[in-house]
């Protein structure tokens, strides 16, 4: 008896620690945790947030959808995105509200896992088709006679399949990368979901790997659109600055001018999020940051589009007439 509880002893020292850290299977989003008098009060504004975000850009869908006026590439590529934007924020905020109204804020590192995947998916998304839709601005002010031919509906399709999925396998890879990496430190994530930074934090051992393949994803999905985007916009605006009258000139800018502003408010927290770099890091920056490109910039791409197309504002105007006629 008394070997039998050497050699259990023994094989407990013989151990390593490394094996202890599979037991970690969940952790704690802090979120908002340093400002506890206003949970109630941010309860309530990411909420009214939340319903303003499902009914704006749902609005958005809708009309783009039912409109015979609004069946272009453009508008086919905006509804596209509206949907994106419902599907982003819906991956954050459901959560948020949850933690922010019960104050349990345990995530399983399951669901820590599929947050950050389909958090990645959607970001990649819409920056790849926010590429596309500076494409489709570019081929309309400097190829207007080849406009239907090449933004024909097969290859409008193929652009928008090829932005919801070509981020599918790359993501679902770096997500696996990192949560197989081992948690040897704090259980508490300072953050309001599961974001790349805060989790590689929790990593112990040499995490230099991991960080350049955020890097390197982060310069695929978000690098290579932007610069698409710019390149898209300088020749835009070379044409636009040729135009013969001020008025074609106003005319032509304001069919890209919603674009280029949600253009620079998501791909400017995102590039200054991922690419900045990790010793320059802070944790309250981050989630500034994270609320602009995850919740403030889904809420304000329905008001900035329909607010400065007339094309848009007639429609919501004719949907809005048909249901107070159906009341």
């Amino acid at each position: 008896a008394h070997l039998n509880v050497l050699f259990l002893q023994m094989n407990h020292q013989e151990k390593p620690p490394e094996d202890n850290l599979t037991e970690l299977v969940e952790f704690v989003l802090l979120g908002f945790a340093d400002t506890p008098h206003l949970q109630w009060f941010l309860f309530g504004l990411f909420l009214i947030i939340y319903i303003i975000i499902l009914m704006s850009n749902g609005t958005i869908f809708l009309i783009t959808k039912m409109d015979p006026s609004l069946q272009s590439p453009m508008y086919f590529f905006l509804a596209n995105f509206s949907f994106l934007e419902v599907c982003y924020v819906s991956a954050t905020l459901p959560r948020m509200l949850m933690n922010l109204g019960t104050q349990r804020r345990r995530i399983s590192l399951v669901a820590c896992a599929t947050q950050m995947c389909f958090v990645l998916i959607f970001g990649g998304t819409e920056c790849l088709l926010l590429a596309v839709m500076a494409y489709d601005r570019y081929v309309a002010i400097c190829n207007p006679l080849h406009y239907p031919l090449v933004m024909n509906h097969k290859v409008c399709i193929q652009l928008v399949t090829g932005s919801w999925t070509t981020g599918i396998p790359v993501m679902i890879g770096h997500t696996y990368q990192i949560f197989s990496l081992p948690f040897c430190r704090s259980k508490q994530i300072n953050h309001f979901f599961c974001d790349i930074p805060p989790i590689l934090k929790l990593a112990c051992g040499d995490t230099f790997v991991n960080e350049m393949l955020v890097y390197t994803v982060a310069v695929l999905f978000v690098m290579v659109p932007f610069l698409l985007i710019l390149g898209s916009y300088s020749k835009i605006i070379s044409i636009i600055l040729k135009l013969p009258s001020a008025t074609s000139r106003a005319k032509a800018f304001s069919t890209c001018s919603s674009h280029l502003m949600v253009v620079v408010v998501f791909f400017g927290s995102g590039i200054i999020t991922y690419l900045r770099p990790n010793t320059r890091h802070s944790e309250g920056i981050d989630k500034m940051l994270s609320l602009f490109y995850t919740i403030l910039t889904p809420m304000f791409n329905p008001m900035i589009y329909s607010l400065r197309n007339k094309d848009v504002m007639i429609a919501l105007k004719k949907l809005l007439c048909t249901y107070i006629l159906a009341l």
